[in-house]
């Protein structure tokens, strides 16, 4: 990368002062100098010569009363942004390459190349490492069953690849750092294989994410924040383009009221699922703004808890999509094994019926819909509020889909009593 972007440009300014200036401070350039209004451009002979004129110039030297900015040229298809330090006595900064996956890739290894030759100039003795940093959602997924990912990218790159620990994750903060140690051609061919693998992942969600968005009644997916709109070296999301929206849209029947949902995990998540002191159920409760418990064990040798949510459709949508996704990050399903849990929903034991339908028609046309297995079990007993459960099995969204069009028939069944109780004249129960 020897052009040069020269920026801060007054409009007198012309190629003549421009060669003029280059000359005084002896800075060799091939070529003419190319002049805009306010910036220009001109290719030194090798990245030496560039980085002597960056430092010599940039900042430091005036032409008609305008101090100079001088720095990389960056394709119009490429774009580096550098970040503020995230507080005044961080050591590093952040830096956002936004193209190709190519021009990320050579921006990057360009980056190290001018990182590694500062730190030989200033005779910085620490190791110069690599970081990128990822949404947590992609992380398991890079790392693989028992690490079996990372290891191989190991392997082929001859690289010691580190990624920071879950604790460090906060809602506000939800990317970890992959801190990959070596020479700049293998940290290079590292990045490469890292980033093709969280590019998979992310194309992998966002295409699961709109094949069932349009399904899923009374859910605003793009408003939840469940996944990331574009990450480091991504294109941006397709959904970025929707216009904002305050709040999620709702089906005709009014507002949404609180549900709640037992989902049933394995015992062994459940220390994952809490966090050290209760600080990650702590978070996703206050994220998916939902009440979150797990129900103690039915004995010592129980596989299964039941976390017990309640909160209403996008709560809802938002606590069971980070359980499941908890339970892939933290490899207690393969890498090529879907997460697929049991759900119970209660529901009315005279509204069970609509949900069966005739001969068993709509809980089969739920099922072929939704891809999710939904079981209303035979001869249930209801309970002391006249309610029995409904069993939903699948992955997150042929579960989240099967809960809606429930709870969407359940909604018409309670429309229906209120309006045939109007027509009788008989006082309506008030919510307590």
């Amino acid at each position: 990368m020897n052009k040069l972007y020269i920026g801060n440009l007054s409009e007198d300014a012309s190629p003549v002062e421009l060669e003029r200036l280059f000359r005084e401070w002896k800075i060799p350039f091939s070529g003419q100098f190319l002049v805009k209004t306010g910036y220009a451009f001109v290719d030194c002979p090798d990245e030496n010569w560039a980085m002597k004129a960056i430092d010599t110039l940039s900042g430091k030297v005036e032409l008609h009363g305008k101090l100079l900015e001088v720095e990389h040229s960056v394709p119009k298809r490429q774009r580096i942004d550098i970040h503020r330090k995230e507080n005044a006595g961080a050591a590093e900064k952040p830096i956002t390459i936004h193209s190709t996956p190519e021009g990320c890739s050579s921006a990057c290894k360009t980056l190290m190349e001018i990182m590694q030759k500062e730190a030989q100039d200033t005779k910085f003795t620490e190791e110069i490492p690599l970081k990128i940093l990822a949404h947590n959602n992609f992380v398991g997924r890079l790392i693989g069953k028992e690490g079996k990912n990372l290891k191989k990218i190991e392997q082929d790159t001859d690289t010691k690849i580190t990624i920071s620990p879950l604790q460090d994750l906060t809602l506000y903060n939800p990317e970890r750092t992959i801190t990959v140690k070596g020479s700049i051609e293998a940290c290079a061919k590292a990045e490469e294989e890292v980033m093709n693998k969280i590019r998979e992942s992310y194309e992998s969600d966002m295409a699961a994410m709109n094949l069932q968005s349009h399904l899923i009644p009374g859910i605003n997916l793009n408003a939840l924040g469940l996944f990331p709109l574009s990450s480091p070296g991504m294109p941006p999301s397709p959904m970025s383009a929707a216009p904002p929206c305050g709040g999620a849209s709702y089906p005709s029947f009014g507002q949404p009221e609180s549900e709640t949902v037992h989902l049933f995990i394995p015992a062994l998540a459940v220390g994952a699922l809490i966090g050290k002191q209760g600080q990650h159920i702590k978070q996703l409760s206050r994220f998916a703004g939902a009440s979150i418990k797990i129900a103690p064990a039915e004995g010592p040798e129980a596989k299964q808890r039941v976390v017990i949510i309640s909160g209403p459709p996008e709560a809802q949508f938002k606590a069971q999509g980070r359980i499941f996704g908890k339970l892939k990050e933290e490899n207690f399903f393969g890498p090529k094994e879907e997460v697929k849990l049991e759900a119970h929903i209660k529901v009315l034991s005279h509204a069970a019926g609509r949900v069966i339908g005739k001969g068993g028609k709509t809980v089969n046309e739920l099922q072929n819909l939704t891809s999710a297995e939904v079981v209303v079990p035979r001869d249930q007993t209801p309970d002391e509020n006249d309610e029995v459960i409904v069993k939903i099995t699948g992955h997150f969204y042929a579960s989240q889909l099967a809960q809606r069009k429930i709870q969407e028939m359940l909604a018409q069944v309670k429309r229906q009593q209120q309006q045939k109780t109007v027509q009788s004249g008989q006082p309506q129960p008030r919510r307590k």
